[in-house]
């Protein structure tokens, strides 16, 4: 049987560490290129930062998700070929970023949750992101 544990941090400003299990080994994580050095894109944002970027974010839709570092926007589509264009246009931006959205689709929905793992909570780089999404959205 195979299986994948991974083990999630919190409330820590170090990269997370992982380890993935499968038939019973532990392997390392894929390393990429530039994963070794956080951006300073990934780290959390100032108290005044997050007011203001938070809140210019709340007047397009987005909202602060309870009990996480987290913001989450849902978007309707006329049609599940509009939504997944959408995804496509999203996962293209996301893979440039190295940033990818938590997301969830059903027909003309997307649900976005965006937070950055590396730092443990909201960034710039989610801000980036959400901005993104919106223009986006927008050309729909």
């Amino acid at each position: 049987m195979f299986g994948l544990m991974f083990s999630l941090r919190t409330g820590s400003s170090r990269p997370c560490s992982h380890l993935y299990r499968l038939r019973g080994l532990l392997l390392p994580p894929l390393s990429r290129n530039n994963s070794s050095k956080m951006s300073s894109d990934s780290h959390w944002l100032s108290p005044a930062e997050r007011e203001d970027l938070v809140m210019e974010l709340r007047s397009t839709g987005w909202m602060e998700v309870e009990d996480r570092d987290a913001i989450f926007k849902e978007l309707h589509f006329k049609t599940f070929n509009q939504a997944f264009g959408f995804m496509s246009r999203v996962a293209l931006q996301a893979e440039k970023m190295n940033h990818h959205p938590e997301w969830f689709n059903v027909y003309n929905k997307v649900q976005i949750t965006l937070t950055t793992h590396d730092c443990g909570g909201l960034s710039k780089r989610d801000i980036k992101m959400a901005k993104f999404i919106d223009k986006i959205s927008l050309s729909m």
